[in-house]
């Protein structure tokens, strides 16, 4: 009986995983445990991540979440301003049910201007999950549940609405669409394009990597932003809004797969003399088997890590050009859309809630930069020891 306790008390027994110290169990972790016990320590990261998974899930769920549609009019609420939730009635007394105001506009017979003024003696309770503007939710599955409406004559606008009376709020939950999803896109192929590259850049060495290296060196000596705009107003106007995306998509990534194509190769360098792949070699492995399977892998970590730091570019590259008039398009709706309405000095003097979109595209770029440092720091993780 005494030997059977002994042997539990051992390191990796039933009992005695229960007193390892911090450093033997860390010992016992796989470099992907080690890697997100790191990640996970980074309170910075960690936000970030926090905000961009409600940032897509709001961008999944837009159709849902939004209480009008992208392109859902309110003449009577042309530019009005934001229109807050209160929780009081209409007596003044605090209250537990939302409820926003009711809007009354007047125009100055002098400038004919019109300005909206909020009626707290009219009132119109926030329904949550609750029947509005019918929509197809994912293009699909017919239906009018939103998250929160309210009941009509009332209106909801958190964010105000533009000059053509479209919700504010709702236009930049569907822009999110475009504008998140354009930079995983363009990131996608920029990583296709330069890993493959690059790997093969690494391991053959010679003639090929002289002509890669020369290649990317004539691309990355063009100022990234001209050659946005060059390669943009490139695109026909008269293609279809889904050839437009993908369009900018490729304009996007054909200016940033050489960064990753170069740092991959640097890798790829110190590897293929390595026993692994030298064994893989005199195993008569053909030389494609031995870039996918043995080289290729090795570099993932570090593709991870230079993808998510790239994004934020991608999504600023997108904002710019749809904000120049050279990206998206409408009908098709983005923050960069949405920016080149509010590029007129009048209507920042006029309607300031119209830079709205310049908010989310700070706080999702800050977010993606907080996570890529995180995944630098957790791609060594025995860095620090």
């Amino acid at each position: 009986m005494t030997a059977l306790t002994d042997v539990t008390n051992l390191p990796g027994g039933s009992a005695g995983s229960d007193v390892l110290s911090p450093d033997e169990r860390r010992a016992m972790m796989s470099v992907g445990q080690l890697m997100w016990l790191r990640f996970r320590r980074n309170k910075l990261a960690m936000s970030g991540m926090a905000v961009l998974v409600v940032m897509y899930l709001l961008t999944i769920f837009a159709d849902f979440v939004a209480p009008y549609t992208v392109d859902q009019t309110h003449t009577q609420y042309v530019a009005a301003p934001p229109h807050g939730i209160h929780f009081r009635d209409a007596q003044g007394n605090f209250s537990l049910t939302p409820v926003v105001f009711g809007l009354e506009s007047k125009t100055n017979l002098e400038t004919f201007r019109k300005t909206f003024t909020e009626d707290p003696a009219v009132t119109y309770p926030v329904h949550f999950f609750a029947s509005g503007t019918p929509y197809k939710m994912f293009g699909l599955f017919p239906t009018d549940k939103h998250l929160f409406t309210v009941d009509e004559p009332g209106k909801i606008f958190i964010l105000g609405t533009d000059s053509t009376g479209r919700d504010l709020f709702s236009r930049i939950l569907y822009g999110a669409r475009v504008s998140l999803t354009v930079g995983l896109v363009g990131v996608l192929l920029s990583l296709i394009i330069g890993a493959f590259l690059g790997v093969v850049s690494g391991y053959f060495g010679g003639t090929v990597d002289n002509l890669i290296q020369r290649a990317i060196e004539v691309i990355s000596s063009i100022p990234q932003i001209p050659l946005w705009l060059a390669l943009a107003a490139a695109v026909p106007p008269n293609w279809s809004p889904v050839k437009v995306y993908f369009g900018i998509a490729v304009v996007l990534s054909f200016v940033s797969w050489g960064g990753l194509a170069r740092q991959v190769r640097g890798i790829v360098l110190g590897l293929r003399d390595s026993d692994f792949v030298v064994a893989a070699r005199y195993s008569n492995c053909g030389t494609f088997r031995i870039l996918a399977r043995h080289l290729l892998p090795n570099t993932l970590s570090h593709v991870l890590v230079i993808a998510t730091t790239a994004i934020p570019g991608m999504i600023l590259g997108e904002t710019s050009l749809s904000f120049l008039g050279l990206g998206i398009r409408p009908p098709m709706t983005s923050w960069g859309v949405l920016l080149n309405e509010a590029q007129k000095v009048r209507v920042l003097l006029q309607q300031p809630w119209l830079l709205y979109p310049a908010l989310f595209v700070l706080l999702t770029i800050v977010s993606f930069n907080f996570v890529g440092d995180g995944l630098r720091d957790a791609a060594d993780p025995f860095a620090g020891e």
